[in-house]
């Protein structure tokens, strides 16, 4: 829920009377996990999270993913409720995992739109998705919600930033007959600060929802992720962020930590995260 938009003055038990958060630890004990979410400053909130642990043809199956919201909630909010249950029933979702991500990232996107005309027509949102199947851990991203890994003590980004300034990203959408200016910051025709997303009708030529797909080995030396919004990295960066919460164990208590952090450091955005946990000696090295 939100809560009226004081400003800097907004003290920190406010900030923790609207923050959510919780947790959880997979039935075969490989990992755990915690989530914390507010409105930071905002008088809206946009963000969405999803955490779901749970059984497909036998395995256990880690889904997580952050999804932030612009132009209203309605977009990260479908996201969220569909996107995972597209993809756990995708036929390829064991076989060709990266394929089943692609695919249900742009099937989510499309669905959607097809209803979309009873929403807001500029409705769109990011996401920071990680499926834990197996050793393997498989992570995807549109926008600017972002993942990062603690592998061997070390802040690793396992996802890009998706921005109409980055050369291919301008290059692209030149190709698709759009444009990128100067608004503030730099924006597709001068309006969204994202070069990738789900939603944004009338954008969706060069605003694509095509998913970058990264896999990372879960091992030994695989220690945590952390999913968020860029609530959080627009004031921390990724190295801050995992040497702020090596130590700590409980992977809500961490989460509650990264979002308390942003506030106080000034994020004038809703704050999403969740920290997934590794069990340590639990991980099987894959190839």
């Amino acid at each position: 829920m939100g809560f009226v938009n004081s400003g800097f003055s907004s003290t920190s038990t406010q900030f923790e009377q609207a923050r959510v958060s919780g947790g959880g630890r997979s039935q075969n004990l490989k990992f755990s996990y915690g989530y914390a979410s507010s409105p930071g400053k905002r008088s809206s909130m946009e963000d969405f999270y999803e955490t779901r642990v749970c059984g497909v043809d036998g395995q256990i199956v880690g889904l997580f993913g952050v999804f932030d919201g612009h132009g209203g909630a309605q977009a990260a909010e479908y996201v969220k409720q569909n996107l995972f249950s597209n993809l756990i029933t995708h036929p390829k979702f064991f076989s060709d995992t990266k394929s089943a991500i692609a695919d249900a990232y742009n099937h989510t996107d499309s669905e959607f739109l097809k209803i979309d005309d009873n929403y807001q027509r500029d409705a769109g949102s990011t996401a920071s998705t990680a499926v834990l199947v197996g050793d393997r851990l498989v992570v995807a991203n549109v926008g600017d919600s972002r993942a990062v890994i603690c592998r061997d003590g070390n802040a690793v980004a396992v996802s890009r930033d998706h921005k109409p300034d980055q050369s291919d990203e301008r290059q692209r959408i030149e190709n698709a007959g759009g444009f990128v200016m100067w608004a503030g910051t730099w924006r597709v025709g001068g309006v969204l600060a994202v070069s990738r997303a789900f939603g944004d009708k009338l954008l969706k030529q060069y605003v694509v929802a095509d998913p970058e797909i990264k896999e990372e080995v879960i091992d030994n030396s695989l220690e945590f992720l952390i999913l968020a919004s860029d609530g959080l990295w627009d004031v921390v960066t990724n190295e801050e962020a995992v040497s702020m919460i090596k130590s700590i164990e409980d992977p809500e208590e961490a989460s509650k930590r990264l979002t308390q952090e942003a506030y106080r450091r000034g994020s004038g955005d809703n704050i999403t995260c969740i920290v997934v946990r590794f069990e340590a000696g639990q991980g099987e090295t894959g190839p």
